[in-house]
Parts: structure tokens; sequence; C-alpha cells
């Protein structure tokens, strides 16, 4: 069975949940970088929805596919992988 490695970037939430919005609001103004947005910021905002996906059927080498699904997001980097591809050619 596979244990999961600690991420050094990843969030200590048990840490978080114990901290007042005060000490969270404090950690935030202590970031470097961290850039605290203001009303002009948002005034030219708007909203963009995401497109969504297609669903597709396609036939991979069961290979191929055992070595993407080692991974969590395995679809998410297909996707990426063929953009790129795709960029590539124009």
């Amino acid at each position: 069975m596979r244990t999961k490695a600690k991420s050094r970037t990843a969030p200590d939430w048990n840490k978080l949940r114990r901290m007042t919005p005060a000490q969270i609001r404090r950690g935030i103004l202590a970031d470097p970088e961290a850039h605290p947005t203001d009303e002009a910021f948002w005034k030219d905002a708007k909203v963009v929805m995401p497109v969504p996906k297609e669903i597709v059927t396609m036939r991979l080498d069961a290979d191929l596919l055992r070595w993407f699904r080692r991974q969590r997001g395995y679809q998410t980097r297909i996707n990426a992988i063929l953009r790129t591809y795709m960029r590539a050619q124009a």
C-alpha cells in the first residue's frame, strides 16, 4: 500500500483550522507574495465561465492508459498534452 508523502507546499489544514480570522489576516499581510486587491482592481472584472469539456470515446493502448492512471487528474494531463501538441502544429 502506498502512503502519501507530505507536500512541502500543501497547507497544514489542521493548523489553519485552529487559527482565528485575525491570525489569518496577519499571516496574509506578512506574506510578501500576497497582493491585496482593492475596488479599482475589481472595477472592470468580468465573470468568465469555463467551456464545458466534451465526452468522447477513444481507444488507447492498455499500457499507455495504465501509465496515465497512476496519478490523479490523468484526463486533465492527457488534455494538456494534446493541447500542447495542437499548439505546436499551429
